[in-house]
């Protein structure tokens, strides 16, 4: 009979798997009651430690947040607006549409000019005008008719 076959024939008796387990169960009760005795204290200890780590952290991370928000911040937010500056593609040229503008600008400031000094021209005219019509006019008066 081979081997495998002897161990799988032969089995241990039930009593003896709920023994075991019973003594184990037994074993962790004891450890656990021990354990809670030795390091019951220890717990409210760290307790007690805790607080006062936090105690004394919290100041300091009130600093730091002080620190942070008066000197650091604006030192970041001034490189990262530098580092954008520096990736941002150039803006277009509008040179050509920029010339553009300007020479109809002053071609429009040329045809004002021209159409005021037009209107000055004629009104300087009739002005003349005006004055022959009444020297004539007194002429006409003072002078006798003429036949011809």
């Amino acid at each position: 009979m081979s081997m495998t076959m002897r161990f799988r024939r032969t089995s241990k008796p039930e009593d003896l798997r709920f023994e075991r387990l019973h003594h184990m169960q037994s074993k962790a009760r004891h450890g656990a009651a021990y354990a809670s005795e030795r390091f019951g204290p220890t717990r409210e200890m760290a307790a007690t430690r805790m607080l006062e780590a936090r105690g004394w952290t919290a100041p300091r991370l009130e600093s730091a947040a002080g620190y942070f928000e008066s000197h650091l911040a604006p030192r970041i937010s001034a490189y990262l607006t530098d580092v954008a500056r520096r990736i941002e593609p150039p803006r277009p040229s509008h040179r050509v549409r920029n010339i553009a503008i300007g020479a109809l600008g002053a071609f429009v400031l040329v045809g004002i000019a021209g159409a005021l000094a037009t209107r000055w021209y004629v009104m300087q005219d009739m002005d003349e005008v005006d004055e022959f019509l009444e020297a004539a006019a007194e002429r006409a008066e003072t002078e006798p008719i003429r036949s011809s």
